[in-house]
């Protein structure tokens, strides 16, 4: 079980590199990448990887979340860069590019899917707070319809994402176009 003790700059760089080299593996398609190999690309032992991740799953599990916070950092930044409305028209194509991120890691982590982890309830949780953080800024901003939740959007977003056919990205940011442009329709800035 990991220390709660903050780690040495040494272990902290090793951890890094052993998730740089597990999320380069994943997301190139070598979701079947064994451990070994993992640790080859990190530079590390292969006991070094499992003092800092007791099996593969608990690797591919930070490995995911990490993805995930990553983009959950996202709308403060857009916010800051952008109006309320195109801050969340960013964000959506990025939820549709994380998507695609996801699918390059799926079958490492279907390694993860029958175990009892709560890794993908709580990602949804922590994207459809993202969203609704941006949803509540173009409200405000009278960009945005009301009486659109996070959850709802990003249920129809997983929808679209799901598709396995060829050109499904293509077609999911166009159809992503059609989602935000309904949802600056009926805004109060708009007549």
């Amino acid at each position: 079980m990991p220390s709660s003790r903050p780690l040495r700059a040494d272990a902290r760089r090793n951890r890094e590199a052993l998730l740089a080299a597990a999320r380069e593996a994943f997301l190139t398609g070598d979701a079947a990448a064994h451990v070994e190999e993992i640790a080859r690309r990190a530079g590390v032992a292969v006991g070094t990887l499992y003092r800092h991740f007791e099996t593969r799953e608990a690797l591919v599990a930070e490995v995911y979340r990490q993805e995930v916070a990553e983009l959950c950092a996202a709308p403060a930044r857009l916010l800051a860069e952008y109006a309320p409305d195109e801050a969340l028209r960013r964000f959506l194509l990025l939820l549709v590019e994380h998507s695609a991120v996801g699918k390059g890691m799926a079958e490492a982590l279907e390694s993860i899917m029958a175990t009892d982890s709560p890794i993908f309830d709580d990602a949804r949780a922590e994207m459809a707070r993202a969203l609704d953080e941006l949803l509540a800024a173009g409200v405000a901003a009278g960009a945005i319809r009301h009486g659109v939740s996070g959850r709802v959007l990003l249920r129809a977003l997983g929808g679209i994402c799901g598709m396995r056919a060829k050109g499904w990205e293509d077609d999911a940011v166009r159809i992503t176009a059609i989602f935000y442009d309904g949802l600056r329709y009926g805004a109060a800035s708009r007549s």
